[in-house]
């Protein structure tokens, strides 16, 4: 009989991260919520609780240091999930190895990792993101976010280097679409009209 998927593993590195935030309180406990923020992916949060703040319907973890409490819709997205601390040069962080995060669709998948290899992070020098929210007739939907929403130098970022990176590494793919509304945008990286480069001017 095959053992059920555990719904969520915190390797050494990420439970002594805890245990040091933790400064010493038993008393806590570490809730884990994940929402999905588009077909590819997930928003997560981890925040302390008191170990007296566990809902009834919450699953419970036992890490062996602290308990982590998991709400019935997060652990939906969750299961078999690695959590991760990572602390390099260029990344400070956790990470999360969800199997349940990705495309079905091969081709959507192949748009997404060009996203997340080399776009978004360039675009996060100047506090920008770039969402994937669907493959549709050889076209890619795009959304942009943070810094790029309302940019100045949106445009060249799209045509100058996001559209010439997916059309290069994915030759199914023959327009990039853009969806945003910038004019919702409340911080821009650059003002229109603003002079500038955007960071994916040689991209």
């Amino acid at each position: 009989m095959t053992a059920p998927t555990p719904l969520l593993r915190l390797t050494a590195a990420a439970r002594d991260r805890v245990v040091e935030n933790m400064d010493g309180d038993d008393n806590l406990a570490l809730r884990v919520e994940a929402e999905r923020v588009g077909p590819a992916g997930f928003d997560y949060l981890l925040t302390f609780v008191g170990r007296d703040e566990r809902d009834d319907a919450d699953r419970v973890i036992d890490t062996g240091p602290f308990p982590v409490y998991v709400d019935p819709a997060s652990a939906g997205h969750l299961a078999g999930t690695t959590i991760d601390f990572t602390h390099t040069l260029k990344k400070i962080g956790f990470e999360f190895d969800n199997p349940n995060a990705g495309w079905d669709d091969p081709l959507a998948n192949a748009v997404q990792r060009v996203i997340d290899d080399e776009i978004n992070p360039k675009v996060g020098s100047h506090g920008g993101m770039v969402t994937l929210l669907e493959v549709r007739d050889g076209a890619a939907h795009l959304e942009m976010h943070g810094g790029c929403q309302g940019c100045g130098k949106a445009e060249a970022t799209l045509r100058g280097g996001v559209e010439g990176l997916i059309l290069e590494a994915v030759p199914e793919i023959t327009r990039v679409v853009d969806t945003t509304d910038h004019e919702s945008g409340d911080n821009p990286f650059f003002q229109p009209g603003h002079e500038g480069e955007s960071p994916l001017a040689d991209g």
